[in-house]
C-alpha cells in the first residue's frame, strides 16, 4: 500500500467553518496514524476511517490547536460506542495524560488507561508499526515540540509540527518525498523564532532537497494562497496548499 496523507484540518489558531485546526491521517503498510488532534479533526477523521481502528495517535505538542480533540476521542472511545480493541498508543510530549485528566476533572490518569496508552516523545524517538516507521526530532517552539518523519517502503513524509527555523527541522526533512510544513506568520517579530514564515518553509524545503512542499497551518495574517506562492518562490520546487479533505499519495 502507498504511503498517504489525508488532510483533516489546517487552521491556526482556531477552527473555522469547515476548517478544523491541525490534524492529518497518515496511512501506510496497514497502519493508520492520526497526527495532531486539533479541534474539529476527530469529526473529520470519521469521514476517512473508523477511529476505533487507529494504530496510533501522534501529537507534536500540547498547544490546544494541536491536541484538544483528544478529549473528543476519549469520549468516543469510552462512551460513544467506538471502543478500540486495545488502548490506542498516544505518542505525545510528557504531561499529555495529566493535562487531559485535569480537563476532565479526574484525580489521576488511570481512567484514561482503558482507551489510551500514553507514551512520551523525546528527541530521537523512533517506533515502528508494521512497515511504517515514525521518528521524532525536537524542534524550536515556545513549548516542547516535535517534528515527525514517517517512512514506509522507501517513501518519506515529514511534518514540521509547529517550529521556528532550526537545524533539526532541516535535517528531519532531508530528501523527503512530501514535506508538510507550517507557514504560520507573515514576518518574525521581536526576535521570536517559534513559527515559520512562508519564506522559511520554502528555504528549508530547498535546503533539505525535498521533492514536494505542502504548506499548512497558515495564520490569520496571511491567506493560504499568498503563503503558498511565497513559499514556492523560495523553495524552487513543486509547492502546494494543504486543503481539508485532500489525499496525497507518496
Amino acid at each position: 500500500m502507498p504511503l498517504t496523507l489525508t488532510v483533516l484540518g489546517t487552521a491556526s489558531p482556531h477552527p473555522g467553518p469547515d476548517r478544523p485546526c491541525s490534524g492529518y491521517l497518515l496511512s501506510g503498510a496497514g497502519a493508520e496514524v492520526w497526527v495532531d488532534a486539533g479541534p474539529g479533526t476527530f469529526a473529520a477523521l470519521q469521514r476517512h476511517t473508523d477511529p476505533a481502528r487507529l494504530t496510533a495517535i501522534w501529537v507534536s505538542h500540547l498547544h490546544a490547536d494541536h491536541s484538544a480533540d483528544l478529549l473528543a476521542a476519549a469520549y468516543a472511545f469510552a462512551f460513544g460506542g467506538m471502543t478500540p480493541p486495545a488502548p490506542v498508543p498516544v505518542y505525545a510530549p510528557p504531561g499529555c495524560a495529566r493535562r487531559l485528566a485535569g480537563f476532565l476533572g479526574l484525580p489521576d490518569v488511570d481512567v484514561l488507561k482503558s482507551v489510551f496508552d500514553f507514551r512520551d516523545l523525546y528527541d530521537g524517538h523512533d517506533v515502528r508499526h508494521w512497515n511504517l516507521r515514525l521518528s521524532a526530532r525536537a524542534v524550536a517552539h515556545d513549548i516542547e515540540a516535535y517534528g515527525l518523519r514517517a517512512e514506509c517502503q522507501g517513501s518519506v513524509v515529514v511534518y514540521s509540527g509547529d517550529s521556528g527555523p532550526c537545524p533539526a527541522l532541516t535535517e528531519l526533512a532531508a530528501r523527503a518525498d512530501l514535506f508538510l510544513c507550517e507557514a504560520d506568520i507573515d514576518v518574525h517579530r521581536d526576535g521570536e523564532q517559534v513559527h515559520l514564515t512562508p519564506e522559511d518553509a520554502g528555504r528549508i524545503a530547498r535546503e533539505a532537497r525535498v521533492r514536494e512542499l505542502l504548506v499548512t497551518h497558515v495564520g490569520p495574517t496571511l491567506t493560504r494562497e499568498a503563503a503558498t506562492a511565497r513559499a514556492a518562490a523560495a523553495s524552487g520546487r513543486p509547492t502546494f496548499t494543504a486543503v481539508e479533505g485532500d489525499i496525497h499519495s507518496v
